[in-house]
């Protein structure tokens, strides 16, 4: 059973409930959460759950009837997610609506291929490394692995390029090696799936663990085995399919992908999986990635290799540099499609002499949508008083894109307009991109012009290029002269459009600035709807790295909010109520649809911060604590200083 904890239990109350279930044979295990804290506990013995729930401190009981306890849904609703840090103090998150990609040789055979494959696998997408040091092999005389010396070698691979390092441990003998060497997760071969001794004593490091499935046991058995670890106090356990033994030879195992949505269903625990020891056909293991990101997994896991010709192992199923590029390029496209965003290491913080790094320089960099003269370029050079260099972006996807990989440090994208109202495709975006916060934000008022080549008249224009937030700002002068609208990802795009064509029937809706940027003449300015025309834009930066040029905020003056409610009576209400409760005024309540649950939909509240009433990052962390007993999924997208405006 599972014994939710209330929020304000004493360590006195914790320390009864604990004594009370071991005098009745339970062994227990606390487990503390993003959402609750629960105490586990297994055993045979016979309680009375009324007996249980009456104790001080607890919220509630479920009763698990599942073998698997820990690892079921019923244990945690809620898909977890590992964390794992890397050298430079960036968080790798595996599990949720991210995808990840662990790559590396099947062996550590030397320095020189371990640093070169260790490279290549960063530079294309991957964000963990993999090669084992140990490996059990099925002849005596095979190579299997340079021990205490591919270790070392792995590690420091890793280190130099910021990738976390993955390994497979064989016998517990071996525990103070990878302890030694700070292997970052330890993996359970298939060989080793159902060896409980090395599974209890790897639980008990607390280390993050991959298991995977062994050739010849069923799903149930894998989630007994993660069982093992779990009840060892280890809740960082990530499952991986890698193949199954059938009568089929054209391949080395049968993929079997169907395992991802049934271990979806039946656990909370991430899955990953294995398309390379699966089909064993370096042809064959590109099409099985994709169609493991497709089925669902949170990530793959891919044998690279700069010469598998003359691999000491597996080297006809690891690709070769060229493919693994091409594949993690279709990963990138796909996963999109399948509501995930593709994690990498932050390109700036790579110890590597490439020339492809990012320019250093003593400002921050923001990266904005759109050319130069842009909306949002104005209020990067306004936010930052000059002290940021502006980045230009091709949509406000890649401006998320450059945070998160480390081209730029901030990003500045626009959330609502006064007139045209909100801009949508950066509320998905803010849901779809989980290691990005809002840092900050401020208002800029927004004064169109109609900008042409030079000599053009505005009865001869008969296309206007712009955002489509320019149109909506500027719709009554558009339908005066029922001009055609060609749509740009941003107003300084369009003007930059206008001016490549040059002819005097195209005009662009943008600021007056990009009139001397791209040499166009002001055919008329002011021509938006409505004088008191404002944009608010938020700053948004990683919350995965540590920030080095981060933006003080001492009196931070508004906290946005993102949550799901249950389709039933009342559920909103309860959540708003809790806003209430606490004296927050919500200046915004904005829905989107969540993308594959048709009718179900995020909210987006905007809150207030009265300092008067010390309404601080604390005041807020305790209503997000509230709000997390009443809303079926929470999150905080930022506590930040709002720069108020005059309209």
């Amino acid at each position: 059973m599972v014994i939710v904890l209330k929020q304000n239990i004493s360590p006195k109350e914790k320390e009864v409930i604990k004594n009370f279930l071991g005098e009745k044979n339970f062994k227990t295990n606390e487990i503390a959460g993003e959402e609750q804290t629960v105490i586990a506990a297994v055993g045979r013995g016979v309680i009375d759950l009324g007996e249980v729930q009456a104790l001080s401190g607890v919220d509630s009981v479920i009763p698990i009837s599942k073998p698997y306890k820990l690892a079921s849904r019923e244990f945690n609703p809620q898909n977890t997610v590992v964390e794992i840090e890397n050298s430079f103090g960036q968080k790798i998150r595996i599990g949720g609506q991210r995808l990840v990609c662990i790559a590396g040789p099947n062996l550590v055979e030397d320095k020189e291929s371990i640093f070169d494959i260790a490279k290549i696998a960063v530079l294309n997408g991957a964000c963990l490394l993999h090669g084992d040091a140990f490996k059990p092999r099925s002849s005596p005389y095979a190579f299997s692995g340079l021990g205490e010396e591919g270790l070392k070698l792995l590690k420091q691979a890793g280190d130099m390029y910021g990738l976390p390092v993955v390994s497979e441990i064989i016998s517990e003998a071996d525990i103070p090696l990878f302890e030694k060497y700070h292997i970052d997760v330890y993996q359970i071969g298939a060989r080793n799936m159902q060896n409980f001794n090395l599974l209890k004593a790897v639980g008990k490091l607390n280390k993050p663990v991959i298991l995977k499935r062994s050739s010849a046991c069923t799903v149930e058995e894998l989630l007994m085995s993660a069982e093992y670890l779990l009840s060892s106090g280890n809740d960082k356990v990530i499952l991986c399919e890698r193949g199954i033994r059938t009568f089929e030879t054209s391949t080395k195992n049968t993929l079997d992908l169907s395992a991802v949505p049934v271990l979806r269903a039946m656990t909370h625990l991430p899955i990953i999986v294995d398309p390379s020891h699966a089909v064993g056909l370096r042809d064959k293991v590109s099409p099985m990635a994709l169609a493991a990101v497709a089925s669902g997994a949170d990530g793959v896991i891919l044998e690279v290799h700069t010469n598998p010709q003359k691999a000491k192992s597996d080297g006809k199923q690891a690709l070769v540099p060229e493919m693994f590029e091409k594949l993690m390029n279709d990963i990138e496209a796909m996963a999109p499609v399948v509501g995930k965003a593709v994690v990498h290491i932050r390109k700036d913080l790579i110890k590597t002499n490439s020339k492809e790094g990012k320019v250093k320089t003593s400002k921050v960099v923001c990266a904005y949508s759109g050319k130069r003269g842009a909306y949002a370029e104005q209020a990067v050079v306004r936010y930052f008083d000059e002290n940021a260099e502006p980045l230009p972006c091709n949509s406000f996807k890649d401006v998320f894109s450059a945070v998160l990989e480390g081209k730029a440090d901030y990003g500045m994208i626009p959330i609502e307009n006064s007139l045209a109202g909100s801009v949508y495709d950066n509320y998905d975006n803010l849901t779809r991109f989980h290691d990005i916060s809002i840092v900050g934000a401020m208002h800029l008022r927004i004064q169109h012009a109609l900008l042409a080549p030079k000599g053009t008249k505005i009865e001869n224009i008969k296309r206007i290029y712009s955002h489509p937030q320019g149109f909506a700002q500027c719709d009554k002068i558009i339908e005066k002269y029922n001009w055609e609208k060609i749509a740009t990802v941003s107003t300084a795009t369009g003007a930059k459009m206008v001016s490549d064509l040059g002819s005097t029937e195209n005009a662009a809706i943008a600021s007056s600035v990009t009139a001397g940027y791209y040499n166009l003449e002001i055919i008329k300015d002011d021509i938006q709807n409505d004088p008191r025309d404002y944009t608010r834009f938020v700053v948004i930066a990683p919350n995965h790295v540590s920030q080095k040029n981060a933006l003080t905020v001492k009196s931070p003056n508004m906290a946005t909010f993102m949550f799901s409610t249950e389709n039933k009576a009342g559920a909103l209400y309860q959540v708003l109520g809790v806003f209430q409760k606490f004296g927050l005024s919500l200046s915004r309540l904005e829905s989107r649809p969540i993308n594959g649950q048709p009718w179900h939909y995020w909210f987006y509240a905007d809150a207030e911060l009265n300092q008067s009433s010390h309404q601080n990052k604390e005041y807020v962390l305790k209503v997000l604590d509230e709000l997390k007993t009443v809303a079926e999924e929470i999150r905080l997208l930022g506590i930040y200083s709002e720069a108020g405006y005059n309209i």
